[in-house]
Order: structure tokens, then sequence, then C-alpha cells
């Protein structure tokens, strides 16, 4: 059979009437550029953003007539709202869609009473994950700092003190924690509908990378990172989990934005090397934290040294000290140090972090230790609520 093409499903969508049943959304110009890996097709559908809930049923419509398309294995087909919005809502500048009606339970005994996205107000507008107790945002201003080594290890410390944990790849061009958690194949649909998460090492995870080939590249504009993102979010079943932690994407772009407007994050961690020019980029990612209200756990200082294989000696290799300088500065924990060792870039190469593969380990004391901290800042009431972000 030959390969699905962008022409066939652009075919097939011109039969969905859009929302007002006036005219075929392809005609009303609301579907998103459509991207096609191993016969999964994925888009979104542009809407007024008042109007996103109501607008579900033709989602569902969207999708199954993607699906219905001989060849498809699948579709990932999400609403979202952009200010280049259809014709039908360009009047109305709509801010981004709300999301979807679910609710917050936690049916567990570890996470805080009446913890993030059970407040009052405006942050039980900003759904939470069902079953989920905490999202916590791991992020870098730059990469290359070893961020999303620092958030599995992070995750699987989080679960070593005796917590449930998931983790979201959101990094949608880059993603790693398939490699870093040593799995691969396609995650299972349930009833058709949500996606069972990908599991080992005890932690739940779901990544683009299990959705796409490793090579593929990811050339997606804004409105579809939006989308992909609150899908892999939402439409997964987590189960019951105390923390779900997000390996962010570097930099302060629409992922971030997304994250902070669309979901009640419980915090963020920052990871940064202590070299100058990678803590410039840290500053931006704090400040952008701020700026929508999402609290501050703390700083990593990850590279913070280099332990010679041979001789046990200590090198300074990026400088040493200048993120716990610069949480100082700022006024928000330093979380520890994190040295550079051979142990970390093998067990990561291997898909075995060092968390699991050794537990009683030096270094994984640190990261145990650094998920301690942030959980007690957590139970002890660390608070967020869900600011209105408005783009100018």
């Amino acid at each position: 059979m030959s390969d699905v093409t962008k022409d066939q499903v652009l075919a097939a969508l011109g039969k969905v009437r859009g929302p007002d049943l006036e005219g075929d959304i392809v005609s009303l110009k609301m579907v998103s550029d459509v991207f096609i890996s191993d016969a999964k097709v994925y888009f979104s559908i542009t809407v007024p953003a008042d109007r996103a809930q109501q607008l579900e049923p033709l989602r569902l419509a969207a999708e199954k007539t993607v699906t219905s398309i001989p060849g498809v294995k699948g579709a990932l087909v999400t609403l979202t709202a952009d200010r280049k919005a259809s014709p039908q809502s360009q009047a109305q500048a709509p801010q981004p869609a709300p999301a979807a009606g679910h609710g917050h339970s936690h049916g567990h005994q570890h996470a805080p009473a009446g913890g993030p996205g059970q407040g009052r107000g405006p942050a039980n507008a900003k759904a939470g994950v069902p079953g989920v107790g905490a999202i916590i945002a791991v992020a870098s201003g730059k990469g290359g700092v070893g961020k999303s080594t620092t958030a599995v290890n992070f995750a699987l410390g989080l679960k070593a003190n005796g917590l449930r944990v998931g983790i979201l790849d959101a990094d949608i061009y880059g993603p790693s924690v398939p490699r870093l958690l040593k799995l691969s194949g396609r995650p299972e649909q349930i009833d058709g509908r949500l996606i069972k998460p990908m599991e080992n090492y005890g932690l739940k995870a779901m990544s683009m990378g299990f959705l796409v080939d490793e090579e593929t590249a990811m050339i997606w504009r804004g409105p579809m990172v939006q989308s992909a993102l609150l899908q892999m979010l939402r439409e997964v079943a987590w189960g019951d989990l105390d923390v779900l932690v997000v390996d962010m994407p570097p930099g302060t772009g629409d992922a971030q934005l997304t994250m902070a407007q669309q979901v009640p994050l419980a915090g963020a961690v920052i990871v940064s090397t202590p070299q100058d020019l990678a803590l410039i980029d840290a500053r931006k990612a704090v400040t952008m934290f701020r700026k929508v209200e999402v609290p501050l756990f703390g700083i990593v200082e990850n590279m913070s040294y280099f332990l010679a294989p041979d001789t046990g000696k200590r090198y300074d290799i990026f400088g040493h000290g200048g993120a716990r300088a610069e949480a100082d500065r700022i006024g928000v924990p330093f979380l520890g140090e994190v040295p550079l060792t051979m142990d970390i870039r093998e067990r990561s190469d291997l898909g075995d972090p060092i968390v699991h593969a050794d537990p009683e380990h030096e270094i994984s004391k640190i990261y145990k230790d650094i998920a301690a901290q942030v959980w007690a800042q957590l139970s002890q009431g660390a608070r967020r609520k869900a600011p209105s972000i408005v783009f100018e």
C-alpha cells in the first residue's frame, strides 16, 4: 500500500464542516500544517478560544475522518487557539484555548493535602491532570547543560524517596527521555482515545520520541507544539501519581508558556552549569517563570566539577560556584552540585540512569537529596495561582 500523503489528508478533511456548518475546515483555513510519520497523522485545528470545549465534537469528527483513510494507523488531532485564527474568530483576537474540563483527583496518600491545582478561584480554571498530585518543571535557559539527564535522575530520586512518579518529555524537537530510560516501541491506545504511558525503572513516561522515528525532524509551528504538549499531558492514562516531572525544552518559548498558562505547575527547577554564559541564559528562565508566577524550587549546578576516573582528582572545567552565587543573588534555594563524571555519562548512554543503576553511589545520593529538598518545599505548602498571560 502506498504511503499516505498530505493531499489525501486534506481532501478527507475537506468533507468536515466548520463549526457553524459554513464551509469546511480546510477552506476556512482552520487546519494547521499536516505532519505524517509512520502512517500517523498530526495536525491541529484553530478555533476561537472561548469555544474550545464546545467544539470538541469537531475535533473528534476530524480525527475519525483521518483515521478512516486507508493506510492511516492513527491520528493526533488537537484544538488550538492562535492570534491568527480562523476567519470566524479573527475579530475576537482570542487567548490560547482553555484546558479541557478534566477534574483533579488524588486518591493517594503521598501528595500534600490541598496541593497544587486544588486552590480556589483561577487555579481551578486551569485543570490539572487526573490522578496527578503535583507537576514540576525541570528547565534550563539553554541546551547542553544536562537538563534531561538531571530531570530523569531527579524523577528517579523522587521515586527512591517513596513517591509515585511519571515524566513527560516536553522537548518536542529533541526528545531524550526514550533513550535515557531505554524505552522503545509505540505506546498502546486505550479505548481508542487515551494513550498508555511507557514504563521503565518504575517511572511512567510519555514522549514525542515514542510517536515518531528518532531521526525525524519535527518542523512544527507554535500552535502545533502547544496542542501536542497538552494532548500528551491530558490524554495519557497516567494513573495515580504523586509527581509528574516535565522535562522542558531549553529556552523560554512556546512549550514553557503553554505549560505555565494551561497547567497548574507546582514549581520549577532550573538547571545550569557554573559558567557565565549558561548563567546568563538561566537568568532568562528564572525571569520567565517569575513573570508567569510559577514558584522556583531552586537551581541545580550541573557539571559543577569534573572528577578524573583514574585519579579521582577534581577539575573545575566550567568554573565553580556560579549557580550557587546566582541562587543567592536572586533569592532562591540552591539545591546542589552535580559533578561531571564518567559514571553519569556512561549510564545515560546505556539508558540506565545512575540513580537506578547504582542507588548508593555518591552522585545518586546528590540527586535523591535534590529530590527530597524539592518535595519538602512542596509539602510545606508551595502553591501557585494560574496566571492570565496576555500576548501583545
